[in-house]
Formats: C-alpha cells, structure tokens, sequence
C-alpha cells in the first residue's frame, strides 16, 4: 500500500472541511474538498481519489445517494460515510448501499485513520488476490482445492502420490463434492500433465452417441457418419480421461472398455484397423459400483480394473470447516465475474451457511453465493441475502432423530443472546463508545458489531470528541 494518498472530503460544513484538510495534511495525505455531492461526483469522476470520506446529511444529493452514484462508476474505490445522527440502522443501510464503513459525529480522528488505513489495505489485498487468481489460473496448483478438514488434507496427500503413478483411479462421492477437481489434480500433478485432459460424462449421453463418443467412427459406419472421427480415447493419447459417472454405463460398452484397460488398443466403430492409446483412466461416481456388481449392473473385472486405487471424498456436511473458506472463495469469484465489490459475509448469514446441511455438496454452496452476490445491494451479504430454504428447517434433519425440546432450545439461545448483549454494551462502556477498539477487543469486525447494535436495539455513540 502506497504511503501518501488522496482522500476527497464531501461535507456541507466548512469548518468540518477545514479540520479534516488540516488533520490529513499533517499526516502527509492529500485532500481536495466538495461541499455538496452533486460537487463531490464531478470531482469523482475526473481525478478519482484513493478514499472518500463523505457526510450523509447534506443539501441537494445526500450521502448515500451519492455514495450509489460513486459505486456505479468506480466500485472498488472504498467511500467512508460519516453523520452527526447515531442510528445504527442509517449505518446499516450505508453499508448495505456499498459504504465501506460508518463513522459518527463527534469521532476520534485516530479511529478515523485507522478506519481509512483498513479500506486501503483492503483494497490492496483484493488486487493481491486478484492477481494470485491470475497466476493460478494460468497454472495448475494444489491450490485449487480449498480445505482445512483433516479427512481433506489426508486425502490430498494420498492424491499428490497417486499423481507420480500410472494406475488407474476410481473416485467416489456424492454429486458435489469435488470429484472432478481431484482428478484435474492427480492429471496436471503427474507426468501426463502436458498431455490433454478430457472428461466425458456417461450419464449425459444415450447409448449409441456415447460409443462414438469414446471409440469414434469411420466414415460412413451409421446414418449420418459423413466423415472419419476420432474418438475420446484417442484424443485423450498420452494424457488422462476422466469417465464421470462411470456407473451409468451400459453393460455392452463395458466390456470395450474393459478391453481398452487391457489392452490398451480399440477400433473405431466400422472400422478395423487397430489403434493403440496410451492413456491413463480416472472414473467417477456417485453410485455404489461394489454394490451393482452384486446385483449384476456393473462388471465385476471392470471394475477391479478401474479400482486399483480408490479414493472416496466426504460430503460437505462432514466437513463443516471447510464452509466458511469456500464460501469466501465463491464470494470473491462471483464479485469479480459480476464486477460487484462485495468484501465480506455477516456472521449470522455465515451461521446459517454452517448450519445448513448442503444436500447438493460444494456445487449447491457456490450457486447460493452466486445468488446472493446477485441480491446483494451493499458491500456484506447479509442473512436476507440468502435463499428462503436456508431460514426453514434443515434438510434430511430429524426424520430419525427424536424431537428437540423447544423450551431447552430457547432458554439457551435466549441466555446466550442476554449474555453477548451485556458483554457488548460493558466492552463499549469501557472503550467510551469506540466501536472500532471494542471491535477489536471483542474479537469480531466493526461490521459485525454494527450488526449486533443493530439486532438487540443498541443505539451507542462514541463519545469520544474532535
């Protein structure tokens, strides 16, 4: 983050003006100043500053009003809002109409600079980010799978020695969960990663298209086979093809693919010439292959050939930890893809992202975030960001439980409630008001104390004077 920036100042009162000019200016800050927000747009728009700092109450365009002008022009440049009225619910429709963050008059100028120095290193670390994303996107990384389980981090680990092998892999799960990601690890991790990587899913296709599909055919073998074409397994040649839902496939083609495992050669369809591939196998599902060799639905030999190393990932709902850090990750995703500047997820709404029980895994998490970057109108996702479904009760929950006991439930959620409202209004008190320290002390962000403010009708100014 540079060391010296510039910082438009937007107040009705001169001598707000004044102050502030004076205070930046001894911190070696430039400044230049609007009194209105009609002013303060055009100075936006032809020198765009690093940081605003701007008065909600004014005459003529108010704050947030132009606060929405700003963030349709330059959404990435952070915009302070400040007022002398100490409602929280004007900070929350602040933050939520893409304020970056809520001071009150009178303010402690230090709080302010601390307030600012956040927005700027904030923004420092978004084109940070953006630039890893880049990198990373360019090249394959262990990266791109995102986890703190110790079930995941174990199974990457397994993932890294399967890569250096040749044998064939059979990765099971439930849709979701991650199956195809694991396999691009073990291809662009193994010595076949300047070969292609193709995927196939067996379930999208009927019969007849699928065998073309994968063995190709020579012109003129059906009805509308107007040209010679290749197929996956030689397009795949000395590379990795992945065959997802792999227990979706007919009985007849499993035997040819069998003979490709085996052999290592197939013909094309109407054809006879014998084509030898050099590729390695990874298959998917999210069937119980073992149990369909019983029932006489999948071949037993094949699937001993496709089960030489198996790898079986858990649902999300078994490894909670990990939704908080996807999340954040699909949030920044979705900010970029539609150019939002959206910094942060309210804990409540995050709660909810953690309680939930994610019957569609990974894929039904990045489509919630996807949705809620969508309905967001401010900077946080909040909880009425979220889908209806995630307020209602859990999926799949307590149809073999017992039923709880409301009373018990509700006395707890009710004492722990009484216990963090008496907690923050002591940490306020002793901080004279100081939402950013008791923030701090508290351990939790300045937008989650604004949040809780607001949830148990704490209406607290800082007392601190300019």
């Amino acid at each position: 983050m540079k060391a010296n920036y510039r910082i438009l100042i937007v107040d009705d009162e001169e001598n707000v003006r004044r102050m502030l000019t004076t205070a930046f200016a001894l911190a070696g800050q430039e400044t230049f100043c609007a009194k209105d927000g009609r002013e303060a747009l055009q100075m936006f728009a032809d020198h765009p500053p690093d940081v605003v700092l701007m008065d909600i109450r004014m005459p003529g365009l108010n704050g947030i009003e132009a606060l929405q002008q700003m963030h349709a022009l330059h959404p990435r440049i952070p915009v302070i809002l400040m007022t002398a009225y100490a409602a929280v619910e004007t900070a929350v429709e602040a933050l939520r109409c893409g304020a970056f963050d809520y001071v009150i008059k009178p303010f402690d100028l230090d709080e302010l600079q601390m307030v600012i120095q956040r927005a700027l290193q904030l923004q420092s670390m978004k084109q940070e980010i953006s630039y890893l994303h880049k990198a990373l996107t360019e090249s394959w990384q262990w990266g791109h799978i995102l986890t703190t389980s110790p079930c995941m981090m174990e199974i990457c680990r397994d993932t890294a020695k399967i890569a250096l092998s040749q044998a064939s892999v059979l990765i099971s799960g439930e849709s979701g969960t991650g199956k195809e990601l694991i396999a691009r690890a073990i291809h662009y991790n193994s010595r076949r990663s300047a070969g292609p990587f193709i995927k196939v899913n067996c379930a999208a296709l009927p019969e007849s298209l699928l065998e073309s599909e994968l063995f190709g055919h020579e012109k003129g073998a059906f009805t509308g086979a107007q040209m010679q074409r290749q197929g996956l397994f030689e397009r795949a040649h000395q590379g990795t093809l992945l065959l997802d839902e792999v227990g979706e496939m007919p009985l007849n083609l499993q035997a040819k693919l069998l003979r490709v495992l085996q052999e290592r050669e197939l013909e094309r369809i109407g054809g006879h010439q014998t084509i030898q591939v050099d590729i390695r196998i990874v298959a998917a599902t999210n069937r119980d292959l073992a149990a369909m060799v019983e029932q006489g639905a999948f071949r037993q030999d094949l699937f001993y050939r496709l089960n030489v190393i198996h790898l079986e990932i858990p649902p999300l709902r078994e490894r909670p930890e990990d939704i908080p850090l996807l999340a954040n990750h699909f949030l920044q995703k979705f900010s970029a893809e539609n150019q939002r500047e959206i910094i942060d997820i309210d804990p409540a709404a995050l709660a909810l992202l953690s309680a939930w029980l994610w019957p569609g895994n990974i894929r039904e998490l990045s489509n919630v975030i996807e949705r809620a970057v969508i309905m967001s109108t401010g900077a946080i996702i909040f909880s009425d960001d979220l889908p209806p479904a995630l307020l209602s009760r859990q999926p799949g929950a307590g149809d073999e439980k017992p039923p709880a006991v409301p009373h018990e439930e509700r006395n707890l959620k009710d004492e722990m409630k009484r216990y963090e409202k008496q907690l923050i209004l002591e940490t306020l008190a002793q901080h004279e008001g100081n939402r950013t320290r008791s923030a701090l002390v508290l351990g939790i962000s300045r937008r989650a104390l604004m949040y809780k403010l607001q949830e148990y009708g704490i209406d607290h100014a800082p007392r601190h004077e300019i």
